[in-house]
């Protein structure tokens, strides 16, 4: 019974990818950060509702995915029998449920967004994911609404210069999604669906992610233009993540077929750090510098920590795991 009760918690928290949560939290921050919060229950509502949301998703995709992934990534919970699909519905729509009620508390006219990006998580899975292009601007938005939510914990609708920023989380999430739809590559094909990487191919799927993460850079780079609190600390920030993510994506450029699946994750592994970064930048918009890398650090090691210990296992299938050594040395 009690080991029973262990692979099924194991198998949720592989579920929720803790080293992705940090992210979500620290969009809605970013978000109240910006709009001016200065409550730490507007901070609180602002981080909890975006990160509920995530949870969701990830729930929702994966009882979507699953059939896919029985295909592709067999030793993930649910393929693998360690979590039922029943399992993963009920997880996915009280986790929505938390986030709407959060939401609700905060600011009632933010569940229109709320509304827009659970239709997203679902459009993603069910829909979009396997028609090209459209799946990656999807997951953009579904970043971009997490933002605006942010918010509006404080203000009753975003504030102008909150709307043109978070067209950098759109083109930037887009772009990282491109990524992981690189790594998947094989297992798209096989099950039939049609992303930009099996469709058009690894080299332009590439190309267009790391054309829409220059267009996020240079946007998020005009954002010291916005009449922000503090200039300085978001640009050094925003440099320190734009060096991080060409890091991650430049060399994909060079791939070759027989390591396409572990170095594509090992740059969306970067990505996963990079954007973190980024999303402290506009948080440094309204905080203090010091309070911003009292956060920052502490995440970045978390996440960090979580996705070496965890994020191979969950992404690879174990015949694609012995590539590890040879992507490293090629």
């Amino acid at each position: 019974m009690a080991d029973s009760v262990g692979r099924a918690i194991v198998a949720h928290v592989q579920t929720w990818r803790p080293y992705t949560l940090c992210y979500p939290a620290l969009v809605g921050v970013a978000g109240a950060s910006l709009a001016g919060a200065n409550r730490f229950g507007e901070f609180a509502a602002a981080a909890a509702g975006p990160a509920l949301g995530w949870l969701a998703g990830h729930y929702l995709g994966d009882y979507f995915d699953r059939d896919l992934d029985a295909i592709a990534k067999p030793q993930r919970p649910i393929p693998s029998g360690r979590l039922s699909p029943r399992a993963a519905l009920v997880g996915g729509i009280g986790c929505a449920l938390g986030s709407a009620i959060v939401v609700t508390v905060a600011n009632w006219r933010a569940l229109v967004l709320f509304v827009l990006a659970m239709t997203g998580i679902v459009a993603y899975s069910r829909v979009c994911k396997g028609r090209g292009i459209s799946g990656n601007l999807v997951r953009g938005l579904i970043t971009t609404l997490a933002f605006l939510v942010g918010a509006m914990t404080v203000r009753a609708l975003p504030p102008w210069p909150a709307l043109v920023l978070s067209v950098v989380f759109l083109l930037h999430d887009t772009s990282s999604n491109l990524i992981g739809a690189i790594r998947d590559v094989e297992g798209d094909r096989a099950g039939g669906y049609r992303s930009v990487p099996a469709s058009r191919g690894v080299p332009f799927a590439v190309g267009l992610a790391l054309a829409l993460y220059a267009g996020a850079l240079v946007l998020a780079a005009l954002g010291a233009l916005l009449p922000i609190a503090h200039r300085l600390p978001y640009l050094v920030l925003v440099v320190l993540a734009a060096g991080l993510g060409v890091t991650a994506i430049v060399p994909l450029l060079r791939l070759t077929p027989d390591v396409v699946q572990v170095r594509a994750l090992r740059a969306h592994q970067l990505l996963v750090i990079e954007r973190l970064v980024l999303a402290s930048a506009v948080i440094a918009t309204g905080l203090d510098i010091r309070t911003v890398v009292f956060v920052l650090v502490p995440v970045l090691l978390f996440s960090g920590l979580t996705q070496a210990a965890m994020r191979a296992r969950h992404e690879l299938p174990p015949t694609a795991r012995g590539t590890d050594r040879k992507a490293y040395q090629t």
